[in-house]
């Protein structure tokens, strides 16, 4: 499968509560019934599910894209802009993703690339591998490529101006819709650095946890378990957890539960306590 949405509250795709009181809902109908105390205070700064968490799997090379800002996109789509972070689960031999620009270029070369399909030349194409980290601030220029795995954790929105597609047409035969107006108005000129991640923490040696990003959207975090941990949601923000390999047990007030490679975990903001035994590996996402 190409691309599963893990949390997911919009009107074109809702996760729906697996156990629990709320078993069979839709989140959004759950969010709606319980009001911010389930989303937290960070949350409660915009009017809708803050985050759309993904895993994404790749047989060729995605069209080459953009994402606007917050203000661009409130003016065409009233609906936010997307920054989004990827977080490479697994991939093939050689495979890459496009991260930005290798150069400074303007707006008048990069739309001449685009139209007779040179752009790539001027793509800063990197290796992928897993465990590598991508922040893709809005106006990044991107791709990823064929034969990777990643998780994706983005503001929630999707706004997306195709800038290349390598000449791919539709089942009607014709070539795919470029938003090439639309890009170039957001498209970030420079090339964009890559993150530098902090070491890992370990603690009690049951655990380490690595920050993969902290901005004003979303904190993640990869939490290595060979053991323990204990884990507590404030009312600041919920936790959204992906299970990246292993099986992990939850333990929570109301019984326990069994975690398997690629399950996603909602604990609601305010929840308090809870902990997980087991070795495994995931990814931790609050706001």
């Amino acid at each position: 499968m190409a691309e599963s949405w893990e949390l997911a509250c919009r009107k074109d795709g809702r996760s729906v509560i697996a156990n629990g009181p709320a078993a069979g809902m839709e989140i959004s109908r759950y969010i709606a019934m319980e009001g911010d105390r389930v989303t937290g205070t960070h949350a409660a700064r915009v009017t809708y599910f803050p985050l759309l968490i993904k895993l994404i799997d790749t047989a060729q090379d995605l069209s080459i894209q953009v994402h606007p800002d917050n203000q661009s996109a409130l003016w065409e789509k009233d609906e936010n802009g997307k920054t989004e972070l990827w977080y490479v689960v697994d991939a093939e031999p050689g495979a890459t993703v496009i991260h930005g620009v290798n150069r400074n270029v303007t707006k008048v070369e990069l739309r001449q690339r685009i139209e007779d399909g040179t752009i790539l030349e001027i793509c800063n194409r990197v290796p992928a591998r897993p465990g590598d980290v991508f922040l893709i601030e809005a106006g990044t220029l991107h791709s990823v490529g064929a034969g990777v795995t990643l998780a994706e954790i983005q503001q929630n929105a999707n706004t997306t101006y195709r800038v290349y597609d390598y000449g791919r047409v539709d089942r009607d035969g014709n070539p795919r819709e470029l938003q090439i107006d639309r890009a170039l108005e957001v498209l970030h000129l420079a090339p964009t650095p890559r993150l530098v991640l902090p070491p890992p923490q370990s603690f009690f040696a049951e655990y380490t946890v690595r920050q993969l990003a902290a901005c004003e959207y979303f904190t993640v975090n990869h939490v290595a378990l060979d053991g323990r941990i204990h884990l507590f949601t404030s009312r600041d923000s919920f936790h959204s957890i992906l299970l990246l390999e292993g099986i992990l047990e939850l333990e929570y007030f109301s019984g326990k539960e069994i975690l398997e490679k690629g399950d996603s975990l909602f604990v609601p903001a305010g929840y308090g306590p809870y902990w997980l035994r087991g070795h495994g590996r995931f990814l931790l996402t609050m706001v």
